[in-house]
């Protein structure tokens, strides 16, 4: 039990303190019960030495602050605030039940592959929310992303300690003596190259940093960048490329490791631009459920107006490579666009149709009127229709062989003639035939076709 505190004690009139949970430079952590609650919480409050020191005050301030507007379940929940007798600021947290991911890799070594992504899109969760805010942690590790379970038993991340956070919307507390250059604000071996040259000019691209060495280091036990001394630390990570992953773990998949390392670009303009790309790069290797949380993040930062893209991350996991999209645009306008198309879509094949229909009416008259016109060649007059035509050409030398018609180049509208008509046309053709072969001459054997009924083609 810490000097500070002592267990049975009573703070501000309604905490009974049970245990130390943590205890830092500034500040502790207790286990208490709330007596009117009868509830377990954490409190944690600034230790004596620390209310000197302004700015460790405001990094009190500011993380009580983030940590309150963060309602993601993968964020430690905040639920009051006060000043203790000692004129300590005191926030009251949920308690959990766990450790930390340090401590859980530690004892457990390198984590499957499925259960170390799903670790981290939890952390992502929170982090996205926290960017839709307009809040960069900045000091991501896994000391501060704390497994906890949930009622059903299921592991449960929680990010803590936004204590050195940095705000960037508009009208946002100053940061007071943070902002200054020299200060160095996070952990080293978690650090950006952007954040150790200024910690002021960071954005949230230097959260996804943080987490592309949370999640190298949950695969291999070991982080990416390591160093006897922290200026040779700071060289390495400004300038040398991280360890090969595939020398500590190589069943990885290739694609993995292009998506961890794009995490990990020196050029914070060729990593992922927001967490949401990351989530949707890191879904494809995790279980199902981490779809879900993939477009969780997506529609947290899509109503926060932040472009990415949610679609073929995987594929474009080259660094610099990749698309913008708005995540307004989701899936819900998708649907209410594709009624509108099938009904365009059924509109130009009913014109279409109509159009063949109205074609194809407009030409049976003609084809018809084709069909019942007559024939050059002559034929009989009908009974009762008049006396046929006793003009009959002379035949040529060589009666043609006429095509036979089928039954159906006939039209049913001609009346077929009577046998008395086709006797007379048979009659005058062999009186015709016979005049041609008489001038002729004997010496010419004309060829002799046999009778051809031009009506009806049997010979």
């Amino acid at each position: 039990m810490s000097n500070e505190v002592q267990e049975g004690q009573i703070l501000a009139g309604k905490f009974r303190i049970e245990r130390v949970l943590g205890q830092g430079g500034m500040g502790i952590v207790v286990a208490a019960t709330h007596l009117q609650l009868d509830e377990r919480v954490a409190l944690k409050f600034l230790l004596p030495d620390a209310l000197a020191n302004p700015e460790a005050v405001e990094r009190f301030a500011r993380e009580a602050r983030a940590s309150v507007k963060i309602k993601s379940e993968h964020v430690a929940r905040v639920s009051d605030v006060g000043t203790l007798e000692s004129g300590s600021p005191y926030m009251v947290m949920e308690y959990l039940h766990g450790e930390d991911l340090a401590a859980w890799v530690r004892r457990n070594g390198a984590l499957p592959v499925p259960e170390a992504i799903e670790f981290l899109l939890q952390a992502c969760e929170a982090i996205a929310e926290a960017h839709a805010l307009g809040i960069v942690h900045r000091d991501l590790k896994p000391a501060n992303l704390f497994v906890t379970r949930r009622v059903d038993g299921s592991p449960c991340i929680k990010v803590l300690d936004f204590g050195i956070s940095k705000v960037t919307v508009p009208g946002a507390v100053p940061e007071f003596g943070m902002t200054k250059t020299s200060t160095v604000m996070g952990s080293p071996l978690y650090m950006s190259p952007e954040q150790m040259s200024s910690s002021r000019n960071v954005d949230m691209r230097t959260d996804i940093w943080a987490l592309g060495v949370i999640l190298y280091e949950t695969l291999t036990g070991r982080v990416p960048f390591e160093a006897e001394t922290m200026p040779q630390l700071c060289g390495m990570i400004l300038q040398d490329p991280p360890r090969p992953i595939h020398e500590l773990r190589p069943d990885l998949p290739q694609a993995l490791q292009q998506v961890l390392l794009r995490c990990l670009e020196k050029d914070r303009a060729r990593r992922w631009n927001n967490v949401a790309e990351l989530a949707f790069a890191l879904a494809p290797f995790a279980l199902p459920a981490a779809q879900r949380s993939a477009e969780r993040i997506a529609r947290v930062l899509g109503a926060a107006g932040f472009p990415s893209v949610p679609v073929a991350v995987a594929a474009s996991s080259r660094p610099g490579t990749g698309t913008t999209t708005n995540f307004g645009a989701s899936s819900e306008t998708k649907k209410r666009r594709s009624p509108t198309a099938l009904l365009l879509a059924l509109a130009l094949l009913g014109l279409l149709l109509g159009g063949t229909l109205l074609f194809l009416t407009r030409k049976s008259p003609a084809l018809d009127s084709a069909a019942e016109q007559p024939s050059s060649t002559p034929v009989a007059a009908a009974p009762g229709a008049g006396a046929p035509s006793t003009a009959v050409p002379a035949p040529p030398a060589v009666e043609p062989q006429l095509p036979m018609p089928s039954v159906a180049s006939v039209p049913s509208a001609v009346p077929r003639p009577t046998a008395t008509a086709v006797s007379k046309v048979k009659s005058k053709a062999g009186t015709a035939k016979s005049k041609a072969g008489a001038a002729v001459g004997p010496a010419v054997a004309p060829a002799i076709a046999p009778a051809i009924d031009p009506l009806d083609g049997r010979r």
